[in-house]
C-alpha cells in the first residue's frame, strides 16, 4: 500500500523518522527497505493478517524492528512502541487515572489517561513490545485475556474491546541472560513464534554498505571481522551488522585522520577494539579478553605486502578486490589442530573418502557417507567428526546435523544395557530374607509383634549419579573426537531412566554440554559435543572439579566420573588434587599409548576406579558396560 505507517512511543509521542543502524535496516523514516528476511517477512505478514499475536526472536541486529516497521507500512498500520523492562508496571501499560482531574471531578472517562496498550486496541493498531523477556510477570499476566478475548476490564473504567486490526508483536533475545526472566507458558502458548537469524555475507554487506555509503575492502574486512566474532570458539555471542557499521565508519575517519591513503594495520585494530570489544561476550570459563579474540581474528583477516599472500585452495571463500598496499582483507585460512577449522584440502588429505563424501563446496552426500558408514564404520565416524569443524560453513552445518544421529545409532551397537549397581541391604517390614541376627538385636519383649519389628534383607538398587567428562583439547581429532562422541552417546543411552547424566567438555576451560539432572535431546548434545575442539592449554583438574560441582547436588549413594582423556594435564593442579566430592573415577584413553596409559592408571587408581584403553568404535560399548554395570 502507498500509505505509511505511524510510530509513536509508549508515552505517545511521535517517534519521526530515525536513521536505523539495525541489521535490515535501510534507509530512512518510511522508505526503510528489508534485506533477506523473505520467508520470515512471508510468515509475519500471514501472521498478522489472519489474526495472530506473534514473538518474533534473534539476536541484536538481525532487523526484527526493521521487519516489523516494514510491515506495518504496507499495511497502513500505526504501530505503538513500548520499552520492555522492569519498570513497566501494569499501570504503565494500560493507562491511569490523571490523580490530579480525579481529586477534582472524580473518576470520570474522561480522567483516564490511556496506555500503550488501550491506545492500540482502540486504534485497532499494533503494539510492540520490545525486550518481552524483560518484562514483570504481573505485567505480562494483563496480556493473557486481550490475547485470548480481544479485550480488557480496567477496573472504575469498564471494558476496552479491541480493534479487528488489533495485534500483538513482541521482540525478544532469548541468548541474553541478564536482567531477563523466562515467559510464561501461558504468555507462549497464545502467540506464534518467528525465529530471525543473521543474514548472509552478501546481505551484511549490503546493509553496511547502504547505511555507511561506503564501499570496497574497508566494508568487506568490517563484516568479514564482525561475522568471525560469531563463530568464534572463546566467544559465546559475537558482534551484529551494528558492530560491521560502526567498524567501517570509524576505521574510515581514524584514517582519514591520521593522514592514511589505506588504513594501516595499527588503525584498524584501534577502530576494532572500539566498534566490536563491547558487543562481545566471551564464554564462561574462558579467561581472556575480548580485544585477544579481535587480535586473533584481525590476524587472519588482514595481511599487508610484506605478508606472503595465502594460496588458494579448495573451499577457499574469494577474497575481496585488490587494494593498495599496507590494505587488504583476506578469507579466514582453514584452522589448524589447535582447534581451527580445517579446509578442504586438509580434510582430502586426512580422510580417503573425503571427495566421495563431499564432492563439491558445502555439500554432504548422505547417501555416500551411509555407505561408507556401512564398510567402515571407523574411517567414517572420523571423517564426520572432522567435517563438523570444516572451514565451509554449508559443510560444517550438515555434518553437525548429521552427526547427532549417527553417534546416537553408534552408541547402541555392540552394547549390552548397563543393569545399575545393586547391592543387599537392610530393611524393616519388607520382602527377601530373614536377617535374624538384627531382628533379635532389636527385639523387644511383648504380646504383640509388628512387621516392623522384621527386618529382612533383599537387592536394593543404589542412586548413582554420572558426570561424563570428555577432554576436547588440542590432541582431540578425528578418530579420538568420534571416539568422545560414541561414549557421550553410551552414556546418556545407559543411564535413561536413572538421573540425567551430566556432560562436560575441558580443554582450557570447561563448557558444561548438559546439567545434572536436566535432559538434552541426545542428538543435539552429541552435535555440540563433535564441534568443539580445545585450544592452548589442557586443565584436568579444572575439568574434575567442575564435575565434582555437578555432582554435588545431585541426591545419590555414588558420585561417579567417567573421563575420556590422556590424562596429560598442561595446565592447572595436580588431578589427583581435584577428586574431592568423586566417589568412583573411571578412565577411558581413546587410542592410548604409553605415557597418556600409565597417567591414567594412576589417576584411576586414585579415584578408586579402573583405566581401560578404546582403540576402535566397538570397544566403547564393552568399556562402558564394564564401568557402568
Amino acid at each position: 500500500m502507498a500509505s505509511s505507517s505511524t510510530e509513536r512511543s509508549a508515552g505517545g509521542a511521535s517517534i519521526g523518522a530515525e536513521r536505523s543502524l539495525g541489521g535490515a535496516n535501510i534507509g530512512t523514516g518510511p522508505d526503510v527497505a528489508v534485506v533477506g528476511l523473505r520467508r520470515e517477512r512471508e510468515v509475519l505478514t500471514v501472521a498478522l493478517a489472519t489474526g495472530r499475536h506473534v514473538v518474533i526472536e534473534g539476536p541484536p541486529g538481525t532487523g526484527k524492528s526493521t521487519l516489523l516497521r516494514a510491515i506495518a507500512r504496507d499495511a497502513g498500520q500505526s504501530v505503538v512502541f513500548v520499552e520492555g523492562n522492569a519498570e513497566l508496571t501494569p499501570a504503565r501499560l494500560v493507562g491511569q487515572y490523571d490523580p490530579a482531574q480525579v481529586l477534582a471531578e472524580g473518576y470520570l472517562a474522561a480522567s483516564f489517561v490511556d496506555g500503550p496498550l488501550l491506545t492500540a486496541m482502540r486504534e485497532g493498531g499494533l503494539l510492540y513490545l520490545e525486550e518481552l523477556n524483560r518484562v514483570p510477570e504481573e505485567t505480562l499476566n494483563v496480556l493473557i485475556t486481550v490475547l485470548t478475548e480481544g479485550e480488557i476490564a480496567v477496573p472504575r473504567l469498564g471494558t476496552v474491546h479491541a480493534g479487528k486490526d488489533f495485534r500483538l508483536i513482541a521482540a525478544m533475545n532469548p541468548f541474553d541472560a541478564i536482567g531477563t526472566a523466562r515467559v510464561s507458558q501461558a504468555i507462549a502458548d497464545r502467540m506464534c513464534r518467528v525465529v530471525l537469524g543473521y543474514q548472509d555475507e552478501p546481505a551484511e554487506r549490503a546493509i553496511t554498505s547502504a547505511v555507511t555509503a561506503l564501499d570496497g575492502p574497508v566494508v568487506t574486512l568490517a563484516v568479514a571481522l564482525a561475522r568471525a566474532t560469531r563463530g568464534h570458539r572463546d566467544v559465546r555471542m559475537g558482534s551484529s551488522v551494528r558492530g560491521a557499521i560502526d567498524l567501517a565508519l570509524v576505521l574510515t575517519g581514524l584514517a582519514d585522520l591520521r593522514g592514511e591513503p589505506t588504513p594501516e594495520r595499527e588503525t584498524a585494530r584501534d577502530a576494532a577494539y572500539a566498534a566490536l570489544s563491547g558487543r562481545i561476550r566471551i564464554a564462561d570459563g574462558v579467561d581472556r579478553t575480548p580485544e585477544s579474540v579481535i587480535d586473533e581474528l584481525l590476524d587472519e583477516l588482514w595481511t599487508d605486502d610484506t605478508d606472503e599472500a595465502p594460496p588458494d585452495g579448495p573451499g577457499k571463500a574469494e577474497g575481496p578486490p585488490d587494494s593498495p598496499a599496507g590494505f587488504r582483507p583476506r578469507s579466514r585460512p582453514g584452522r589448524d589442530r589447535s582447534g581451527r577449522t580445517q579446509g578442504r584440502a586438509q580434510l582430502a588429505a586426512q580422510h580417503a573418502a573425503f571427495d566421495e563424501v563431499s564432492p563439491e563446496t558445502g555439500t554432504l552426500d548422505a547417501a555416500a557417507f551411509d555407505a561408507l558408514l556401512a564398510r567402515d564404520p571407523e574411517a567414517a565416524a572420523a571423517l564426520l567428526a572432522d567435517l563438523a569443524v570444516a572451514t565451509d560453513e554449508d559443510l560444517r552445518a550438515a555434518a553437525r546435523r548429521l552427526a547427532g544421529r549417527v553417534f546416537l545409532r553408534l552408541g547402541r551397537v555392540g552394547r549390552s544395557r548397563a543393569r545399575g549397581t545393586r547391592r543387599l541391604a537392610p530393611a524393616r517390614g519388607g520382602e527377601g530374607d530373614l536377617d535374624l541376627d538384627r531382628t533379635l538385636d532389636g527385639w523387644q519383649p511383648g504380646p504383640t509383634r509388628r512387621p516392623t519389628d522384621l527386618v529382612t534383607r533383599s537387592w536394593t538398587a543404589r542412586r548413582r549419579a554420572v558426570a561424563l567428562l570428555v577432554d576436547v583439547s588440542g590432541s582431540m581429532q578425528g578418530r579420538a573426537v568420534a571416539l568422545a562422541a560414541v561414549a557421550a552417546a553410551g552414556v546418556v543411552l545407559a543411564e535413561q531412566g536413572a538421573l540425567v547424566p551430566a556432560v562436560l567438555a575441558f580443554g582450557a576451560g570447561v563448557r558444561v554440554l548438559q546439567e545434572q539432572g536436566v535432559r538434552r535431546p541426545p542428538e543435539e548434545l552429541l552435535s555440540e559435543l563433535v564441534a568443539l575442539r580445545g585450544h592452548g592449554t589442557t586443565d584436568l583438574a579444572g575439568g574434575l572439579r567442575a564435575a565434582s560441582r555437578q555432582l554435588a547436588g545431585a541426591v545419590a549413594d555414588e558420585r561417579l566420573v567417567v573421563l575420556l582423556s590422556d590424562c596429560l594435564p598442561t595446565a592447572g593442579g595436580e588431578p589427583a588434587g581435584a577428586l574431592g566430592g568423586i566417589d568412583r573415577l573411571h578412565v577411558l584413553v581413546p587410542l592410548g599409548g604409553a605415557e597418556p596409559e600409565a597417567a591414567a592408571a594412576a589417576l584411576a587408581a586414585r579415584g578408586g576406579g579402573s583405566a581401560q584403553t578404546v582403540h576402535r568404535l566397538a570397544e566403547v560399548g564393552p568399556a562402558l558396560t564394564r564401568v557402568l554395570a
